[in-house]
């Protein structure tokens, strides 16, 4: 009787519970349940409710065609379609990579390979260009790539392989656990525990788990519809940078020049870029850093110049915003770790205008050399160009090209003027000294100041004297032997000839006011 109640009793719980598993969905049941309801209701706002641990699919998606591994079936991922890179000054660029992606309904977990290794991760955009209503539910950007020691790190209580150089020159192979590598390599074999040293190599049975050998994007998307589908990711990235050069050629008279410009593109972001779209914006774009950043004034104090024609079915010029983008006419491929070099504009015959200035209070005896021009179409230019180093050549008396300085420019704009210091004349020197001071009143001061210059040259030059009036707000100049012009209201500019072999004495009074 027992008997027969014991096996009763089993009866009724193998039926219960199979009503149980029977009415109790799993989370692919309850996934698809969702899609159909939504798929029948008229209020399509509301997201699926779903379990992000059940997947309808598993894709790998690199930039070369590889297989991937599906829960249902196998497909393959095609090579992206196509990239666009936009690099900016800062060491920023903006990818936009185009891939085609065969997705099943509901849930995927999609494997997004060999993307920058500088990536801002908070900054990835994901488009389904077909199915708009796609979306990442979630994503993680895993970048714990292999490494020895990371590898040893992962392998640490497990068994691995070793071999080590013998004094005889040979080498012997020892199999064991692994127990430290901070220190050597500690073992624990069949013998016992051995500590290695001159290893010559290290084996693995397998890849440990969680190691990568490109950095990926892992996203959770959900879809309502299956198929092969083109997307398109976007993200910012570290590692990339782009700057402009610039040659110009002197004439013989230093009345003119011949400009090129360069672009040297720069990609140290850890991954290439075959067949892209290149975009390069020139302007100072603001961002926003977690910690403050401590400004280079050497750099703040660079000057301006400019450019003309750009080369053929090279760039193309245009406002973006408050910048300017130059945008490469054709697709180049841009290699990780590679420099690379693309003409950007060339112009002959640009007017310029060599000027000697002699700053006393700030460079002492030096008498600077510059080379004035004006970014204007009817000098030969005209075109908002992008900063970057001027380099200056001449041609000597056999006709061969010479370096004959250098200097940094900003972003200049059309119709500016163009500034570029190229170094100190040798020939020329100045002096300038305080011959006297009175003070005529408590609030009222009189300095006299004597500028020498001196030109060692065959031939005749014009120097341009500033004087800087610091101190008082209210200055008067009561005596002067050469004209001068106000610059500004702490200013005044001398522009004097000086004799071949000869030299000229500046001498002015200035009377300072303060009132208090």
């Amino acid at each position: 009787m027992e008997k027969n109640t014991l096996i009763a009793t089993t009866a009724v719980l193998i039926v219960f519970s199979a009503m149980l598993i029977t009415l109790v969905p799993t989370g692919v049941d309850l996934l698809l349940q969702n899609s159909n309801t939504q798929a029948n209701q008229k209020d399509t706002s509301s997201e699926p409710h779903f379990n992000i641990g059940e997947y309808a699919r598993i894709v790998s998606s690199e930039k070369a065609p590889q297989a991937v591994t599906l829960f249902a079936g196998e497909s393959e991922v095609s090579s992206k379609q196509g990239t666009e890179l936009t690099i900016y000054n800062d060491n920023l660029a903006l990818v936009k990579e185009n891939r085609t992606i065969d997705l099943a309904k509901g849930l995927n977990k999609v494997e997004f390979k060999d993307v920058a290794s500088g990536i801002d991760a908070t900054s990835v955009m994901f488009t389904d260009t077909k199915y708009p209503s796609t979306f990442v539910v979630e994503q993680n950007y895993e970048y714990d790539i292999v490494s020895k020691n990371k590898l040893l790190e992962k392998f640490l209580e497990k068994e691995i392989t070793v071999s080590v150089n013998k004094s005889d020159g040979g080498s012997e192979e020892y199999t064991g656990k692994l127990l430290s590598y901070s220190d050597g390599i500690l073992l624990e074999t069949l013998q016992g525990v051995v500590s290695l040293s001159s290893v010559q190599k290290i084996s693995f049975p397998t890849l440990a788990d969680g190691l990568l050998t490109k950095p990926t994007l892992v996203w959770q998307i959900y879809t309502d519809n299956a198929g092969e589908r083109s997307t398109q990711t976007s993200y910012l990235t570290t590692g990339m940078t782009w700057n402009a050069d610039y040659v110009a050629k002197l004439s013989e008279n230093d009345d003119s020049l011949d400009l090129k410009g360069w672009v040297t593109v720069k990609n140290a972001s850890g991954t290439t870029y075959p067949n892209s779209k290149l975009k390069l914006v020139a302007g100072d774009v603001n961002r926003v850093y977690d910690t403050p950043r401590y400004l280079d004034y050497n750099v703040m104090y660079e000057k301006s110049m400019a450019g003309a024609a750009y080369s053929p079915e090279q760039f193309e010029e245009e406002s973006l915003f408050e910048y300017h983008m130059y945008s490469l006419g054709r697709n180049t491929d841009i290699k990780n770790n590679q420099t690379k070099q693309i003409s950007l504009l060339s112009s002959s015959d640009v007017s310029a205008d060599k000027e000697f200035v002699y700053d006393g209070s700030r460079f002492g005896t030096k008498v600077r050399t510059i080379i004035n021009l004006k970014n204007s179409e009817e000098q030969g230019l005209g075109m908002p160009l992008p900063k970057g180093k001027v380099r200056v050549y001449k041609e000597d008396s056999q006709g061969q090209l010479q370096f004959v300085g250098e200097d940094l420019i900003d972003h200049t704009p059309k119709d500016e003027e163009i500034e570029l210091f190229i170094g100190n004349a040798f020939d020329i020197v100045g002096e300038r000294k305080q011959t006297d001071r009175t003070e005529i009143s408590r609030s009222v001061v009189r300095f006299t100041f004597e500028i020498t210059l001196k030109n060692h040259k065959e031939t005749n030059v014009e120097v341009t004297v500033p004087e800087h009036l610091y101190g008082w707000k209210n200055w008067t100049i009561t005596s002067k032997t050469d004209p001068y012009e106000k610059i500004d209201s702490n200013t005044i500019e001398f522009k004097v000839n000086v004799p071949a072999d000869g030299e000229k004495k500046i001498t002015y009074t200035v009377e300072y006011i303060d009132y208090y």
